[in-house]
């Protein structure tokens, strides 16, 4: 029993080190002008994990469960809100700039 949880939880680090790895590959490799709609879908992407957190959470499920359940708000949360921070800065560096009075 025990060695199969330790080969389960080998088995899924792996998979999560191959998925940093290629996220960070197909992210460098997107051009300028596509990050503003790659964040905006993946903003959408981190709404729905948000909500399923929140569900996670709130159920009355074990304390384990709640815990991971906090865990993955507070992580989604973050997530959302600095995709919008991000987003945002990133529309505003396509916005025209207004002139100032008194330079040409």
């Amino acid at each position: 029993m025990e060695s199969s949880t330790t080969h389960t939880l080998i088995i899924l680090a792996y998979i999560f080190v191959l998925a940093v790895f290629l996220g960070f590959q197909i992210i460098s490799k997107v051009p300028a002008l596509l990050h503003t709609p790659l964040m905006s879908a993946t903003n959408a992407i981190s709404g729905i994990s948000l909500v399923a957190s929140l569900v996670l959470a709130g159920g009355r499920y074990d304390s384990m469960s709640t815990l991971l359940g906090i865990v993955a708000v507070a992580a989604a949360t973050i997530n959302v809100v600095g995709g919008f921070l991000i987003t945002d800065r990133m529309l505003r560096m396509f916005q025209k700039r207004k002139k100032t009075k008194g330079k040409s």
